[in-house]
C-alpha cells in the first residue's frame, strides 16, 4: 500500500474497514481499557424515564462499571435525584461536567440553576453547563438563555461555565458564544445523515467550525456517537460494526489531537425511543442491563 493511500485512509478513518468484527471488538476493548476522556452518564434503567425515582444504589453500580474506562462523566440535570450523581462521581475519582437542564418550565429552570450553583460551590462541578440544546429545540428566547448563563457565571467565578448545543449554533449565535467561558459542542454526523466512511471527516469539520467560532476559547465535544441498532437516516446506517468503527475513529482522533470529548453514551436507554425513534434506545457502549456491548 502506498504512503499516500495509507495517509488518506488514516485521515478519513476508513482503515477500520479492513478490520473484521473480532478485530474491531479488540480495538474497542483496548481503547476502553486505556480510559477515554469522558462519557455521557444517565442513571435510568429498564422502563425508567426522566422524572422517575432513581436510587443511590443504581447510580453507584453504574459509576463502578465506568470507573476503569473514563476520567470524566457528563451529567445532564441537577434535579429529580440527578444531583446525587456529581457527588457520588467524586467518590469514584471522576471529574464532572454538570448541566442544568433548561426548557419551557420556568420554575423547573430556577430549581436546576440553583442546584447547579450549590453543587459547584460544594466542589462537585469541574465544568458547568447552563442548558442543553434549548436553542435548537426553540424552547427559550436567546436573551433569556443569556440571563441564565450570566447569572451562573457571576455566582461561580472559579468554575468554567458554558452552554451545550449543536456545533453550528456557536457560529449562528455569537452573543451566546461570547458569554460562554467554554464552548460545549455536540457533533453528530449520524443525525446529519452522513455515511460512516465520511463520518470522521465530518466530525472534524464540525469541531473546527465550533473552534473557529470560539476564537481561542476552550472547546469540548460534549456529545458524539453512533447507534448500534435502528433505522437508517439517509445514508447513515446504524449497526453493530458501524458503531464500533465510529467509536474507534472518534477515540483515536481525539486522543491524537488531545481533544476533550464526551462519548454518547454510557448506557442504552429505552425511553429515548419516544423522542428519537428506533435508534433512540441504542447509543450506549453498555446495554440497558449494564453489559458491555462491544
Amino acid at each position: 500500500m502506498s504512503y499516500r493511500k495509507e495517509k488518506v485512509l488514516s485521515l478519513t478513518g476508513t482503515e477500520v474497514n479492513a478490520l473484521d468484527q473480532l478485530a474491531l471488538q479488540k480495538e474497542c476493548a483496548n481503547l476502553l481499557d486505556h480510559q477515554m476522556h469522558g462519557i455521557c452518564f444517565s442513571p435510568y434503567e429498564g422502563e425508567q424515564e426522566p422524572g422517575d425515582p432513581i436510587s443511590e444504589e443504581q447510580v453507584r453500580r453504574k459509576l463502578a462499571l465506568l470507573q476503569p474506562h473514563t476520567r470524566w462523566v457528563r451529567v445532564f440535570s441537577c434535579t429529580e435525584g440527578n444531583d446525587m450523581i456529581p457527588q457520588l462521581a467524586r467518590e469514584y475519582g471522576f471529574k464532572t461536567l454538570v448541566g442544568a437542564w433548561l426548557g419551557e418550565d420556568k420554575k423547573k429552570n430556577e430549581e436546576e440553576v440553583a442546584r447547579l450553583i450549590e453543587l459547584a460551590r460544594a466542589g462537585f462541578v469541574d465544568v458547568a453547563a447552563v442548558g442543553n440544546e434549548v436553542m435548537y429545540r426553540e424552547e427559550m428566547e436567546e436573551s433569556e438563555l443569556l440571563e441564565y448563563i450570566l447569572r451562573v457565571k457571576e455566582a461561580l467565578p472559579d468554575t468554567p461555565v458554558g452552554y451545550v448545543d449543536a456545533y453550528y449554533e456557536f457560529t449562528n449565535r455569537p452573543d451566546i458564544t461570547e458569554a460562554c467561558d467554554v464552548i460545549l459542542a455536540n457533533c453528530y454526523p449520524y443525525w446529519e445523515g452522513c455515511h460512516i466512511d465520511y463520518s470522521l471527516l465530518y466530525m472534524k469539520q464540525m469541531y473546527y467550525q465550533a473552534k473557529q467560532a470560539a476564537q481561542g476559547k476552550r472547546v469540548i465535544i460534549t456529545e458524539t456517537g453512533w447507534p448500534s441498532e435502528g433505522d437508517p437516516l439517509g445514508v447513515a446506517d446504524p449497526g453493530y460494526e458501524n458503531a464500533l468503527k465510529y467509536f474507534i475513529n472518534a477515540q483515536r482522533w481525539s486522543q491524537k489531537e488531545d481533544i476533550e470529548m464526551f462519548y454518547f453514551s454510557a448506557f442504552d436507554e429505552g425511553w429515548k425511543v419516544g423522542t428519537e425513534g428506533s435508534v433512540g434506545a441504542f447509543w450506549g457502549l453498555w446495554d440497558s442491563a449494564g453489559k458491555r456491548k462491544f
